[in-house]
Formats: C-alpha cells, structure tokens, sequence
C-alpha cells in the first residue's frame, strides 16, 4: 500500500466519522470506530485462512449473493464444524462464527435489519469470551453498544449503528485488510481525534516515525555503530507496550528470526 493510498483511506475514515459522530465526543466516537475496524481485520484474516484450510471445499459465491462462504460451509457441513474450528484455533489461533464475520454484520447494517444491535453484543461476546481462551479478553470493553450516545431506545441505537457500519463498510470496501492497513489507518485516525479533542497522538501511541528511529537505534550495534545492526537480539522489552507496535517495530528491523525473546507489559 502506497503512502499515497494510506493517505487516502485515512481520510476517507476520517471524513466517515467527522460526518457520523454529530454531538458524541471524538473519544467516543473513536472506541466505535476503531472497533469496527478491527472486527473488519480479524474476519477477512480468519477468512483467508479458513480458504486456505476448506482448500476445494470452500464454497465460490457470486457477487450478487449475500451470504458468505462460510456460512454456506457450515449449512452444509455441520458435523465438521467441531473438528474444523478446532484446526482453526490451532491454526490461525481464534474463530468467528460465520455470522459474526464482518461481512454478515455489513450485510445486516445494509439491509437495516433490526437484529444488528444483538448480533454485535452476540459477536463481541463471543470474540472475548469464546474464540480462544482469554486471548482476546476485553479487546471490545471501550465500546457500549447501550450508550445513549447512540440513541435513547433500541431502535434508535440500532439505526445509528446501521448508519455508521454500512458508511465504514462502503468507505473501505476496496481497501486492504492487511495488518500495515489497518496500523496505518489506526495511527491516521488517532491522530484526528487526539487533535479534535485538542490533544497530542503522541499522548495514545508511539508515532511510526519516532518508532522506526527507536527501532533502528536499539538494533544497531552500540560498541561499533559502523557495523551496521546487530545479527541478533537475544530480548526486546516495552514496560508499557500499548498496542505492541514499537516492540513490533523492532522484530520488523532485526528479521523474522532476529530477536530470541520479546516482552511487554501495559
């Protein structure tokens, strides 16, 4: 993704949630943004990968049909969906209900579907709680999808929440859903609403500007800088690690197999 196409998105997010948010405060606003926008990463991550172990069995849909392939897989295969989610949490390391996949959720903002309210407690549950042991603990706690923010009543706060899906959804339909797309999109999007609500982003998380410098700093060699960075790191630790992105930083400058230990606390 080119920086110019990193611009872009972030803008086009941006310019999604300047125009939806209204009277909320940008840090709200925020915590329902970029929540969704995770839940986008980690279903077209899981998707991808459950493509890849499905193989041939994966089902080819059209365009034009709204249900999504793995939605038909488990319809039509329902005495192996046990033994496949178990492959998939060895594998990729969580699962997601095929109706909690991003694209089902979008489905549901599109049509205005009354369910769409419960079926995002239903998934944010199930993603914390469910999809793999406590990897994913509280990783949807800033959000409330009851808050009066979005509406005084159900049916109020399940159209705000139409609304707001189905612009994200079209926003960035042609969009990567890789893991530096959603990190560059992350820190652009950071970065507005720490200014909208007169704030630095330097305050949220580690700039990618200042984090490469760090980054390149500590795998340099301190004795003789001459020589280049060092072939290995035997540990990397971030006593306050935030999003993990500066100790990710430092794995991405050193090479796959270049740091033996990394540890992180918040």
């Amino acid at each position: 993704m080119s920086e110019e196409e990193q611009q872009e998105l972030g803008k086009t997010l941006w310019k999604i949630a300047d125009n939806l948010r209204g009277s909320m405060n940008a840090d709200d606003f925020r915590d329902y943004m970029l929540s969704f926008l995770f839940l986008r990463y980690l279903s077209g991550n899981y998707e991808e990968s459950a493509k890849k172990e499905l193989g041939a069995d994966y089902p080819q849909l059209s365009n034009s049909e709204t249900n999504t392939p793995l939605a038909l897989w488990y319809e039509q295969n329902q005495g192996d969906v046990s033994e496949f989610e178990k492959q998939m949490r060895r594998k990729v390391h969580y699962v997601i209900k095929p109706e909690y996949l991003w694209r089902s959720v979008a489905e549901l903002a599109r049509t205005q579907s009354n369910e769409l309210h419960r079926t995002l407690e239903k998934a944010f549950s199930y993603i914390e709680n469910k999809s793999f042991s406590t990897a994913f603990d509280g990783l949807f706690s800033e959000i409330n999808l009851n808050s009066e923010k979005l509406g005084r009543d159900y049916t109020q706060r399940n159209e705000k929440l139409c609304t707001i899906i189905t612009q994200i959804a079209e926003g960035i339909a042609d969009s990567p859903n890789d893991s530096d797309a959603l990190g560059d999109a992350y820190e652009y999007l950071i970065g507005q609403f720490a200014a909208g609500g007169g704030k630095k982003a330097g305050e949220f998380y580690t700039p990618q500007q200042v984090s490469t410098i760090l980054s390149r700093i500590v795998s340099f060699d301190s004795q003789d800088p001459s020589m280049d960075k060092k072939k290995k790191l035997g540990s990397v630790f971030d006593f306050a690690c935030g999003s993990g992105s500066l100790i990710l930083n430092v794995r991405k400058q050193m090479g796959e197999y270049g740091v033996s230990k990394i540890f992180a606390q918040e």
